[in-house]
């Protein structure tokens, strides 16, 4: 049984609220060059549209500091700047108006410049993320435990905690990654036991798509149905618009959050007679935004059709040449193969109206 979510404390990122029990927010990052505005731009609104709530873009120059406000002005969801080793870009940044500053106060350099990041976001009422990366480690804390470890890891958070607590500054999110599972999973059971600030999730550079989506679904499900983590990003190699996707699906199996309505669908066997996949991937698209519907069955025979058709709140159980339609448990009638996506969505709309 999944546990109840952890407590944590409201950190507000732009328009999006993080933590405090509301829903766990998805993210993506650019990338693009980000001094390439038009295309930066173009970029987001395609996440956006595909149900990206806030973005991350890479500041690793002025070019691309220069650009933050012509991005800002475009877009409709929050930008986060991503910063490594210069404490002036992270400045900068936030002056450009970015919503959230990330930064892992490993590599930004000494304690000065580590302060004159969080001054700048206090004046401008934005939070930091502090972000541990297993591969980006203080050498004292690997030396110390012969590694990056979930105890090393841990360790170099709190560690950075307690110098931005002494700052009193607390409007923090926390990100503890590495591309190893258990050592994510472990890292994170740690934090949470010890802090109440908002977790960002993810397994850094989790692969390709498909094999990271797989890689993150086992990660992020462990520490979602444990209660931990109130966003999440899914890193994947190629366009972004998959991270969305996996990110969405990665919540919506988990129970958290509902984007469209669960499609469930047979595996398909020698007793399937009509295609089911391009069925199905054809009602998940047109459907991908409809919230009043709860689920949605295709099933390929008579074995488990009929049963999960009709428990689902519309359905449809396949035969040879035909497939029976079901509606709120009923049988409803009779279709063609050739016309099940034209009936079940026709069905749906009728229902839904």
């Amino acid at each position: 049984m999944e546990k109840p979510r952890n407590r944590t404390r409201t950190v507000n990122v732009g328009t999006v609220a993080v933590g405090g029990g509301n829903p766990v927010s998805v993210q993506s990052m650019t990338n693009t060059l980000t001094h390439d505005i038009d295309g930066t731009v173009e970029q987001i609104r395609a996440l956006e549209q595909e149900g990206c709530e806030i973005i991350r873009c890479a500041v690793p120059d002025e070019r691309a500091v220069r650009a933050l406000p012509d991005i800002i002005s475009a877009i409709s969801i929050p930008l986060v700047a991503d910063i490594h080793f210069r404490a002036d870009l992270a400045v900068k940044a936030a002056e450009a108006g970015a919503s959230k500053i990330r930064i892992n106060p490993g590599n930004i350099g000494k304690d000065r410049d580590i302060r004159s990041v969080i001054e700048k976001a206090r004046e401008k009422g934005i939070p930091i993320r502090i972000g541990v990366n297993s591969g980006s480690m203080d050498s004292g804390i690997l030396k110390q435990y012969g590694g990056p470890t979930p105890a090393a890891m841990a360790e170099s958070m709190m560690k950075f905690i307690r110098f931005f607590e002494k700052e009193k500054f607390t409007d923090l999110i926390l990100s503890i990654k590495s591309t190893s599972i258990r050592n994510t999973v472990e890292a994170n059971r740690i934090i949470a036991s010890e802090t109440d600030y908002p977790l960002h999730l993810g397994i850094t550079e989790a692969g390709t798509r498909f094999y990271g989506t797989v890689k993150s679904a086992v990660g992020l499900g462990i520490l979602l149905f444990e209660g931990i983590g109130d966003t999440v990003r899914v890193s994947l190699s190629g366009d972004p618009l998959h991270e969305i996707r996996a990110a969405r699906n990665i919540l919506k199996a988990a129970g958290l959050r509902t984007f469209g309505p669960e499609i469930i669908t047979c595996p398909t066997c020698g007793r399937t007679t009509i295609d089911i996949e391009p069925i199905a991937l054809e009602i998940e698209t047109k459907t991908k935004d409809m919230q009043h519907i709860g689920t949605i069955a295709i099933m390929g025979c008579e074995v488990n059709g009929p049963g999960e058709a009709r428990e689902a709140d519309i359905g449809v159980a396949c035969g040879k040449e035909t497939a029976t339609l079901f509606a709120a448990g009923e049988p409803v009638r009779k279709i063609k193969a050739d016309d099940i996506v034209s009936e079940l969505l026709r069905e749906i709309e009728s229902r839904c109206s």
